[in-house]
């Protein structure tokens, strides 16, 4: 029979394109060969000589993850059951003693290694833990996430069944300067509005287009799976990611969740909406994470618990039901889905357990795989498996209310929930000593099944998305796509369109460009970041005043200027104090929105959820506590500046990571305008008139902690607003442009009564 493929070498590998078939990619060397089978050409992964219903491309995704899932070992299952720590791509710089690696024993810098190369650690969690999932933080380039990609996926290739590397990411897109995993990413990726401001569009065929484009950058990276959308309803203000979700309004969440996802997940013109442009979508985190009490996270065991004093957990599921389970696209539904580190507290109305949500059966076994049909990938996040640390501060393992048992009896327990996937182990052992145990306590028949079940859910993933077909990448390709023109165009437009003017006393904006500007540096003290380190004191100037020449003259005097524009963040505090406790305290402070010193006076107590094995007591209350924001500093900046310019304007633009009580700074700004992480050039933009701000609050304002107190954690819009000198309410939907306040169809489509009922 007539061939029906021809070949073509490329940098590193082959590319055989079938005619009317699939495209395909083969390493170079590799041991794989190509089998012809009428007419046309297959990847012979297996060796055989013979075409084997996996190594069919025309057939069902289903079929051939059916395939390939019975017969792989229970060690490959295991393999695929893990998903990689953090990778930095290359292992070098202040981070890679975290997240870092070595080149033939030696460190980045001392080995002489191209940056593309692979990790010695990559290398033996590829070939001997057979590990296939793997979570990329940091990329150098284009070029070196291209060469990067070629080289693990030959090495997968040539292991074991062939299984490609499903190489995954946290979102990467961000345009702030401290943005998570910007700060430290190379590659020229499109810069786009976060969570919390694509809803400030109002508009889900913004989050639609970010999908799309996004999704071209990622594959044009080697990222097939994103470790996003995050759909938790924000419902608790005080939460640390609140940013990054997309508020507390439900039918708003639900649309975003559905745009975003359909955006990713969709090829255009394939049957089911699968295919090589395919981004698989992993959301998080259910059941829903934004109900943590008093704000506090569980990253950190003091912030372990989620409560519902409002009894709202139903409403915090909609964004699975309604949203990314119920997509518009054909792909039907998320791909995978990631619980929260949090203990639901009291939700468990069956075995009554106290868990993180990664062991409680009844939330992922009953609810999710049961009661909601949800058979998509289960994958628990990062670390949940490993020992916890040594005082309650300490980032570590986040093995809530399973402390006590093994690395592998956590693993099994896991496993028993109803998990298919571990978040940050490369090692396999612990998950091969979860099925020995298995099978003594239900037989290795069932164990057996067990874990193939969750092989095929992994594999079918891997399938949608081609990886088997072609996972190799084009260099010349990659580089025109990522952050191509059109593309960082698009997001710069999302970051306008997402700034918000809040006050424009006597019509102060827009700027003219040219006039003089002074701008004051920021001091923020020490606290506990992300990572549980002290900061240190920071004197800092703001991003805003490097690029406000260009639009202004800066001058390095109030009395100079014409106008003063104050860059300040929402306050900054940790709702735990290491000294509290060393003190012969609990630890448990509050969480401040304000600035000023604040003492909780009408705090809870005592707390609704409590106990850890690193605490003698189970009541978190800290009623009567105080905390003041480590960014005190910006509000005394903004009150100096408004006594030094006279009836000189000064102008504040506020990061707002949360919402925050204004009641402090507004009275003494003519013009407010808040931004949720852009780019210092788009709101500079906004300032002089460049772009008319058009962006909504998709939150609420509180007018004092007093009614961040009495708010309940799983309820939305409960909080009394802000009302500014103006007699403007700081509340859902508010914002302005050089006109007044905006009143467009915008509003007609979320509503606070969606809520209220």
């Amino acid at each position: 029979m007539e061939s029906k493929w021809k070949k073509t070498e490329q940098d590193g590998y082959t590319l055989i394109v079938n005619e009317g078939g699939q495209t395909l990619g083969i390493a170079k060397d590799s041991k794989v060969h190509i089998l012809t089978v009428d007419g046309y050409a297959f990847k012979d992964f297996l060796g055989t000589g013979e075409l084997v219903p996996y190594e069919d491309w025309r057939l069902s995704y289903e079929e051939r993850a059916k395939d390939l899932a019975d017969r792989i070992s229970i060690e490959d299952i295991a393999g695929l059951m893990l998903y990689s720590a953090h990778q930095l791509i290359p292992a070098k710089g202040p981070m890679a003693a975290a997240f870092g690696g070595t080149y033939q024993g030696k460190s980045y810098e001392e080995s002489g290694a191209q940056p593309w190369e692979l990790t010695d650690q990559q290398k033996e969690f590829i070939v001997k833990d057979k590990v296939r999932h793997v979570l990329i933080m940091k990329l150098e380039s284009t070029e070196v996430a291209v060469r990067w990609n070629n080289q693990i996926q030959a090495l997968a290739e040539n292991s074991g069944f062939g299984i490609p590397a499903n190489n995954s990411s946290d979102p990467r897109h961000g345009a702030g300067v401290a943005a998570e995993y910007m700060g430290i990413t190379g590659e020229p990726i499109s810069k786009w509005a976060n969570g919390i401001g694509l809803s400030a569009t109002f508009d889900p065929a913004v989050v639609k287009e970010f999908g799309e484009i996004a999704s071209a950058e990622y594959r044009a990276l080697g990222i097939t799976t994103a470790l996003s959308p995050q759909i938790d309803l924000a419902t608790e203000p005080r939460w640390m990611r609140f940013a990054d979700t997309f508020g507390e309004h439900t039918q708003m969440t639900v649309d975003m969740a559905k745009a975003y996802c359909d955006g990713f997940q969709t090829t255009e013109g394939t049957e089911d909406g699968w295919g090589k442009d395919s981004v698989n979508t992993m959301v998080k985190h259910f059941p829903g994470g934004g109900m943590c009490e008093a704000g506090r996270d569980a990253h950190y065991a003091y912030g372990k618990y989620a409560v519902y004093p409002g009894n709202n957990f139903e409403e915090h599921l909609k964004p699975f039901t309604q949203g990314a389970f119920a997509l518009d696209g054909k792909t039907g539904e998320a791909s995978a889905v990631m619980p929260y580190y949090t203990i639901s507290s009291g939700m468990d109305k069956k075995y009554g357990e106290n868990v993180g949500n990664s062991y409680n059966k009844y939330l992922i076994q009953d609810l999710l795989r049961k009661e909601l049909g949800y058979d998509g990938v289960v994958c628990t996040d990062w670390g949940i498996t490993h020992d916890i640390g040594e005082a309650e501060e300490t980032f570590a393992g986040k093995c809530w209310g399973v402390e006590h048992m093994t690395e592998a009896e956590r693993h099994l327990k896991a496993l028993e929930a109803g998990v298919d996937q571990f978040g940050g182990n490369n090692n396999v052992a612990p998950v091969i000593e979860a099925y020995r145990m298995s099978c003594e306590k239900y037989g290795e028949e069932e164990t057996d099944v067990r874990f193939r079940k969750s092989a095929y859910r992994l594999l079918l993933n891997i399938f949608r998305t081609g990886l088997f077909e072609n996972p190799y990448l084009n260099l010349e390709e990659s580089v025109n796509t990522v952050g191509c023109p059109a593309f960082k165009e698009k997001g710069y437009q999302s970051q306008l369109k997402s700034v918000t003017l809040l006050k424009n006393k006597n019509n102060v904006l827009p700027l003219k460009e040219g006039i003089k500007v002074y701008i004051p540096d920021r001091y923020i003290k020490s606290y506990l970041d992300f990572m549980s380190h002290p900061t240190g004191d920071q004197a800092i100037a703001p991003a805003g005043k490097k690029f406000a020449s260009e639009y202004f003259t800066v001058v390095d005097t109030p009395q100079e200027a014409d106008a003063a524009l104050c860059f300040v963040e929402s306050p900054i505090s940790v709702g735990y104090d290491p000294d509290d406790r060393k003190a012969g305290g609990s630890g448990y402070v509050p969480i401040t929105l304000q600035y000023r010193p604040y003492q909780a006076q009408s705090a809870r107590t005592p707390s609704i959820a409590g106990g850890d094995p690193l605490e003698e007591f189970t009541d978190r209350s800290y009623r009567g506590k105080w905390n003041t924001a480590a960014n005190e500093k910006d509000l005394d900046n903004v009150i100096e500046m408004k006594k030094q310019m006279g009836d000189k304007p000064v102008i504040t633009v506020v990061t707002l990571k949360n919402p925050m009580v204004m009641a402090e700074l507004e009275p003494y700004t003519d013009a407010l305008v808040v931004e949720y992480g852009v780019s210092p050039q788009a709101v500079l933009d906004i300032i002089t008139g460049r772009f008319v701000p058009c962006g909504l609050l998709p939150i609420q304002i509180p007018v004092d902690m007093e009614t961040v107190e009495n708010q309940k954690e799983d309820v939305a819009f409960d909080m009394v607003c802000y009302e500014d000198e103006e007699g403007h309410t700081y509340d859902f939907g508010y914002g302005m442009d050089f006109e007044g306040v905006i009143a467009d169809e915008r509003l007609g489509r979320y509503t606070r009564h969606d809520i209220e009922g």
